[in-house]
Formats: C-alpha cells, sequence, structure tokens
C-alpha cells in the first residue's frame, strides 16, 4: 500500500549557492531526483504528487521547485542554471549519485546534466523532453498549440487560463482536472515575481545540450513520451533515442505531456523496472 503522505509533510529547505531551494522528500533507497516542467504554477509536487507516494517505498525521492518557480527563490531566465543547482543540490545533501527523472523542462535539464556530471547520475529518465534540431512531423518552427496556452497562462492569471493549461498538458483532463487549474493558480498567484521573470527573458540556450553532446551520453536512458502530447510533439524522443545510444523509448496511447499524472502506475512501474535492472 502506498505510502501517506503529504505536501506539507514532506517539505523541505535547502540554502544552496544558487539561493533556497524548496523541495519534497519522502523514502529510502537509492536516489531519485524528480525534476518539474516549466509553466505557470508548477511544482515539484505538483508535477509528481500522484508518483511520490509509490515511488518513495523503493527509493528516496527528491521533488525539487528549481529556482524560479514553487517555494525556491526567483531567478531571472539569463541568470538559471539548473543543471548547477542539481549539482549544487546533491553536493549539499550528500549525493554521490542519483537517478533523474524530468519533465519537459526537468527533462532538459536531466539530458544536460547527463552531459556534464555523467559521473553523478546513475539513470536518465524524461517525459515529455525537447530536442534540437530540423523537426520533420511536429508542428514546424513556431510554438506548438500547447506553448501558446502556457505562455498565456503567464500573462493572463486566472482560473479561466489555467483550466485551459491542464485540458492542453493532457489527454484527458480528468475528475480532477478543477483540483489541478486551481492548485496551479494558487501557486502562480503566491509568487508573481515568477512570472514576472520568466515573460522578461523567454529561454536560456544553456538548457538545451548540443546534439553532438547528447550523442556523447554514456548513462542508460528512458524516454517517455506521450502520442497525443500538444505541448512537445513525440518526435523529439524519436530523435532523442536516435542520438543517445543506450536509450530506450515508450511511446504512450492516450497520453497528452503529463506521462506521470495520466499513466501513473505504469509510469511508476516503468521508473521501478528501470532503475533496478539497468
Amino acid at each position: 500500500m502506498p505510502l501517506q503522505l503529504t505536501q506539507e509533510s514532506t517539505s523541505r529547505f535547502v540554502k544552496l549557492p544558487s539561493g533556497n531551494v524548496h523541495y519534497n522528500v519522502a523514502g529510502e533507497g537509492h536516489p531519485l531526483i524528480l525534476l518539474h516542467g516549466s509553466g505557470p504554477g508548477a511544482t515539484g509536487w505538483s508535477n509528481f504528487g500522484p508518483n511520490i507516494a509509490t515511488l518513495a517505498e523503493q527509493f528516496t525521492c527528491y521533488a525539487v521547485d528549481m529556482p524560479g518557480w514553487g517555494e525556491s527563490d526567483p531567478v531571472t531566465p539569463q541568470d538559471r542554471d539548473h543543471a548547477q543547482t542539481a549539482l549544487e543540490f546533491m553536493d549539499e545533501l550528500g549525493l554521490e549519485k542519483a537517478a533523474f527523472v524530468g519533465n519537459s523542462m526537468g527533462g532538459a535539464t536531466t539530458i544536460r546534466f547527463a552531459v556534464e556530471h555523467p559521473e553523478r547520475q546513475s539513470h536518465l529518465i524524461t517525459m515529455g523532453a525537447g530536442a534540437r534540431g530540423v523537426k520533420l512531423f511536429g508542428a514546424g518552427d513556431g510554438p506548438t498549440e500547447g506553448l501558446k496556452i502556457l505562455m498565456k497562462g503567464y500573462r493572463e492569471p486566472s482560473i479561466e487560463t489555467m483550466r485551459e493549461l491542464v485540458d492542453v498538458m493532457s489527454y484527458d483532463s480528468g475528475d480532477l482536472s478543477e483540483q489541478r487549474a486551481q492548485e496551479r493558480l494558487d501557486s502562480l498567484l503566491a509568487h508573481p515575481e515568477h512570472a514576472r521573470n520568466f515573460l522578461s527573458g523567454g529561454r536560456n540556450p544553456r538548457d538545451w545540450p548540443a546534439e553532438e553532446a547528447v550523442a556523447g551520453i554514456q548513462v542508460p536512458a528512458l524516454l517517455i513520451h506521450g502520442r497525443d502530447d500538444r505541448v512537445v510533439h513525440y518526435e523529439n524522443s524519436l530523435r532523442l533515442c536516435a542520438l543517445i545510444g543506450n536509450s530506450r523509448l515508450v511511446l504512450l496511447n492516450r497520453c497528452g505531456h503529463w506521462a506521470q499524472v495520466e499513466h501513473a502506475e505504469e509510469f511508476n512501474r516503468l521508473v521501478t523496472d528501470f532503475v533496478h535492472n539497468n
């Protein structure tokens, strides 16, 4: 039976050179560092709340609010360095090696960490991660439907836009859509400085390693993507799978950008089996 955990009972803070960082921690065993995606109101708990209780039965789970999100310190896009923050986090907590699990933006950090600090990463797991390079099947060079709504959520914070966000992130937003929309709005309104900073600069080029660097990754990689992802097309994970030699791709039908939320049981099983057997 999964552990009975709450956001409050697992909440912690740590002071790093990158700033004051909030995280949720639970469980015992090999460390899993869970990195959330971008978007208004995103936090480690909002991205991985449905997974932590189950995964914590076999692993020590650290769901980190990266600087610029959640309860962590604000930072401008130009100044943020999430891979460096992750390294500082491991050093401060005494984690010699960890499996990284990253959704979307967190997936980019997970990939970059594998390029820059492979000796500290035992496994690379992404959901809905992007990739550099020309796309053949996706939406072209412009922002996707999901990214347009994500930006709208930052510019027009309201329950209506959060409902749009939850809907576009999911194949089927389900019975908890209203709760998730309200949680996102509450988090966004609690830290308006995060939204202002995000809108001030956009993407940091450090977030995305070059193709030749990705092709050199030796860490065992599990790439999970929703076939119906309207935010980051699954072609991105096809490209990552072609580049990373020791990788496998799981493409989930009837799944949007939040594989870990929409298919929580299957996601938990995939992560557990992969970390134990690779």
